[in-house]
């Protein structure tokens, strides 16, 4: 009677309906859904075990709360989200069945696998937020997911960002209108999910302290199944149920910080009202939202690569057949009944309707899953006709050679082998056994090759860097007109930003210290009072989130400068820079772009700490990201004015001994821009070329001038950016006249100067120049010492370059 009761008093107007017609349907299209969902995971992982595809994981288990989330998530809002939300992307509208599939075969068609052309593995989802020309679409007209990323817990600190701008542009008024693309007042929400093995990291714990304290609208949902793949909770946290570690950040009257919710997840009714009232909270309070999802199951093991029967225990295991969120779900659809008059009841559905739901679902994803086999071996079976093709008519010219028959034969024999690689490796092959013979006679295979490998490397290799118009390396120079004023070069960094943050309405910068006393070498002094808190903003030691929360408001469309104290402390933050930053261009083959401009100082710093130079680790793990290394500030401030007219990420150092030295000043602050990826010959000499950049510069023109003493002229040549590294070749020209090349780095050994090596000798050919071995001077393998003495004992001094050169010299 009491259940009746109960239903009697069901209010329909809270689920977004006004009749039980309405709300049956609801529930029966959400029921559908997850039949759906859970039939794509079961069917997945036979693809993966039979073959078709290399690896699976899926979001089985998670349906129901994630169809209820699905239900508050609205145009404009962002997901920065875990590889098992399936069932939320597809209950939006941004993924279907036949493109799930395609990406799990990893089809690189765009058009068939719309989130990132099969470069990222199944269950990787995201939105395209740009057109194919690189600039942004009008987020605001759709539902916006940032591309995720396996490593766990990293898709937290970019969720501070997304949902940071929704703060900034609540506001900053004067962006409603330039920036409504973007943006409705603010009323946007960021929806963050994770795993619960996954707040074992400190990635999580940082973003959840920095969103209660900067209080923005943030809703996390924990979808705690108790495994993290064989480890159960007890070795995750200190306590049982992550809500109680949690409860410190629980908002109080006194204090602010994070509403707290727990909620199972397999009780329907329970998980829609939990995120319609925690909608309520983080949109209309800004407050962040955390929503423990519990009790849920995972059915099908963590992936493709293990059975859970290996980890879980007999009595676990039929727990979780037991509380199968869809078993419970659809038990509670056959059990609901209301009593509309007295002694008249409805029910939504009964057995027999649920059954064919369940059936016409199954057909439906085995549907679309053969549809997208089919368009996956489309185009794989016509290369492989082509090049069936070829290899007869190389047959028909070298006729002796037996083994092409063998290698058409393999073509014929392995039809169900679907990778391009099987039919390049044949082609390719064929192609090196005849390197003999002569070139007119093989020609029509190698140009078909060069064709086929020139499509496949837009496929495989494009869009590493910005496509658009604003691509940072197709702006033009422009150079600063000097004034007759000599300056430290800390007061053109502040007036050229003082320039820029009027120029850019949605820039903003921030980081340690960067606020109140204007960072730590006052490049930013005074800046706050005059541009407020929202622009100019201090932040917690944090670096990890001070640098996703750049990469989430770029990706929402303002222009974030974010500092990273020292060099250093990159290391903090190197994870999220090259897993998220770096690939999102590449990952999501265009689809996405998040143009943050890193801020940091380095190079002749003294003491293990400090001593700054890490490049050969940063460029090569920040493929993706331009690296540029100014000598001075005005190069600093030229790179910052064109990054901020451009649309790439940057990371660019500052040279930490050079804010004290006089500069002259230029005229044209925020308007002059520095080219990237283009070196500058700053002395002309016809000796030797020598190869630098940053602080270190500065030690080998003194050494230049100690060697003209001698008769010795140097060619000096700063490099300025690393990456994109001397797009015009100029190094390679300064060897045809000078023929011997010194390369000068502070970085290890091995380390950014045998990057430089490689690009100067096999790049630009300019092996072809030297008279003698190119020469590297480096500094030590160990970080440098405290003091001047260690920093002289430890990097390239002026007498070490001067000896090394007389060295190269008298050698010729």
């Amino acid at each position: 009677m009491n259940k009746k009761k109960n239903n009697n008093k069901f209010n329909f107007k809270s689920f977004g309906v006004s009749s039980f017609y309405l709300f049956k349907k609801m529930i029966l299209n959400d029921y559908k859904l997850a039949k759906i969902s859970r039939e794509i995971s079961i069917l997945g992982r036979k693809e993966v075990l039979n073959g078709r595809a290399k690896f699976g994981i899926f979001g089985d288990g998670k349906e129901i709360p994630q169809i209820a989330m699905a239900k508050i998530f609205k145009n404009g809002d962002f997901r920065s989200g875990y590889y098992r939300d399936q069932t939320f992307m597809i209950a939006i509208g941004v993924l279907n069945i036949k493109s799930f599939f395609s990406q799990l075969y990893a089809h690189s068609d765009l058009e068939e696998e719309p989130v990132s052309s099969g470069r990222m593995m199944t269950s990787h989802f995201g939105t395209r937020l740009l057109n194919y020309d690189g600039n942004w679409k009008n987020l605001m007209n759709q539902k916006n997911s940032s591309a995720d990323i396996s490593s766990t817990a990293s898709q937290m600190p970019r969720l501070l960002g997304l949902a940071q701008a929704s703060k900034i542009y609540k506001n900053l008024k004067n962006l409603k209108k330039t920036h409504k693309i973007f943006s409705h007042n603010g009323n946007e929400v960021a929806f963050g999910t994770i795993g619960n093995a996954s707040i074992s990291e400190g990635l999580f714990w940082e973003t959840v302290n920095a969103s209660s304290v900067l209080q923005i609208p943030i809703i996390i949902s924990i979808w705690d199944d108790e495994y993290g793949i064989s480890v159960t909770n007890r070795y995750q946290f200190s306590k049982k149920n992550i809500s109680d570690i949690l409860y410190g950040f629980q908002r109080n009257k006194k204090e602010n910080g994070i509403e707290i919710i727990r909620v199972n997840g397999s009780n329907y009714i329970d998980l829609i009202k939990t995120y319609i009232k925690a909608d309520k909270i983080a949109r209309y309070e800004h407050v962040p939202v955390i929503i423990h999802v519990t009790d849920l199951t995972q059915p099908q093991g963590h992936s493709t690569s293990s059975s859970h029967e290996r980890y879980k225990s007999k009595a676990r295991l039929e727990w979780e057949k037991k509380n199968d969120g869809i078993k419970k779900f659809r038990d509670w659809i056959l059990n609901f009944k209301i009593e509309n008059e007295p002694g008249v009841f409805q029910n939504i559905a009964d057995i027999h309707s649920l059954d064919k739901i369940d059936i016409e679902v199954k057909k439906y994803v085995h549907s679309e899953q053969k549809k997208a086999w089919e368009s996956f071996k489309k185009p794989i079976e016509r290369i492989k006709n082509e090049a069936i093709t070829i290899l007869e008519k190389l047959q028909n010219t070298f006729p002796c050679k037996k083994w092409i028959k063998n290698h058409i034969k393999e073509l014929h024999i392995n039809k169900h082998l679907y990778t391009k690689k099987f039919i390049f490796c044949i082609v390719r092959r064929s192609l090196y056994l005849l390197s003999e013979e002569e070139f007119y006679k093989k020609n029509f295979l190698i140009k078909w090759l060069k064709e086929k490998l020139n499509k496949e490397k837009e496929n495989y290799s494009s869009n590493l860097y910005s496509i658009s118009e604003k691509s940072s390396i197709k702006i033009t120079e422009i150079k600063p007109i000097y004034s007759d004023y000599e300056v430290d070069g800390r007061i053109i960094l502040k007036d050229n930003f003082d320039k820029l943050l009027e120029l850019y309405p949605d820039l903003l910068i921030f980081g340690e210290d960067v606020g109140k006393i204007g960072d730590v070498n006052q490049g930013l002094e005074g800046l706050q009072n005059k541009y407020g808190e929202i622009r100019i903003f201090d932040t917690g030691i944090r670096e990890s989130t001070i640098l996703g929360q750049g990469i989430g408001l770029a990706m929402r469309g303002l222009r974030p400068i974010v500092e990273i104290q020292y060099i250093d402390y990159i290391l903090y933050a190197l994870q999220i820079m090259s897993d998220d930053l770096a690939t999102l261009q590449y990952r999501t083959k265009g689809g996405q772009k998040a143009p943050v401009i890193i801020r940091t100082r380095g190079h002749r710093l003294e003491g293990i700490w400090h001593s700054g130079s890490p490049m050969g680790g940063i460029i090569n793990y920040l493929r993706g990201i331009f690296i540029l290394v100014p000598r001075n500030m005005v190069k600093a401030a030229g790179f910052y004015n064109t990054l901020l007219y451009g649309d790439d990420p940057a990371l660019v150092i500052e040279c930490l001994n050079g804010y004290r030295i006089k500069e002259k000043l230029p005229k044209n602050l925020g308007y002059f821009r520095i080219p990237i990826g283009i070196v500058e010959v700053t002395r002309i000499g016809k000796d030797i070329t020598i190869v630098t950049y940053g602080s270190t510069w500065r030690i080998v023109n003194e050494a230049s001038n100690e060697l003209s003493k001698i008769n010795i002229e140097t060619e000096v040549i700063d490099i300025q950016s690393l990456l994109p590294f001397d797009l015009r070749k100029d190094i390679e020209k300064s060897l045809k006249k000078t023929n011997r090349l010194l390369i000068i780095d502070e970085d290890v050994p091995g380390g950014a100067s045998a990057y430089i090596l490689q690009k100067i000798l096999e790049e630009q050919k300019g092996y072809y120049y030297l008279d003698c071995p190119p020469i590297t001077i480096t500094a030590k393998e160990h970080r440098p010492p405290y003091g001047s003495d260690g920093d002289y004992f430890s990097k390239p001094s002026i007498e070490d370059i001067v000896e090394k050169v007389l060295q190269i010299m008298h050698n010729n």
